[in-house]
């Protein structure tokens, strides 16, 4: 919401275990995200690479593939939090209301502007 305006409409199309999907507009932008800790929807390039996990971003079609480089994000932003120099809670109070919704959120099913992942067989 920093980069791309307030919130207009956030909707789950799938919340299981061990995934969930779903859209959400802001200002700016229109975002169809999948999250998933099941390794069967990791894609067959990844698979066979042996990699464990997959990040990707695409912008006006165009991919950002970004899972490596990544695992030690978490641990430096607390780092940062615990030297004084890191994000407060008012910063993190819109992140947190997003996530309270999808999680809160009635799944409304595969329709709509639904994640492609979503139908992966």
């Amino acid at each position: 919401t920093w980069l791309f305006g307030s919130v207009q409409e956030n909707v789950v199309h799938v919340s299981e275990n061990k995934k969930a999907a779903g859209y959400l507009e802001l200002e700016n932008a229109r975002v169809r995200w999948f999250l998933s800790v099941d390794s069967d929807d990791l894609p067959l390039a990844q698979k066979e690479a042996g990699q464990r996990t997959y990040r990707s971003i695409s912008i006006e079609g165009e991919e950002l593939e970004f899972s490596t480089g990544f695992t030690d994000l978490h641990d430096r932003v607390y780092e940062g939090i615990l030297n004084g120099s890191g994000h407060g809670l008012e910063d993190a109070r819109v992140a947190v209301q997003i996530a309270q919704g999808i999680r809160n959120a009635k799944p409304v099913g595969l329709r709509g502007d639904y994640h492609p992942l979503c139908k992966k067989p």
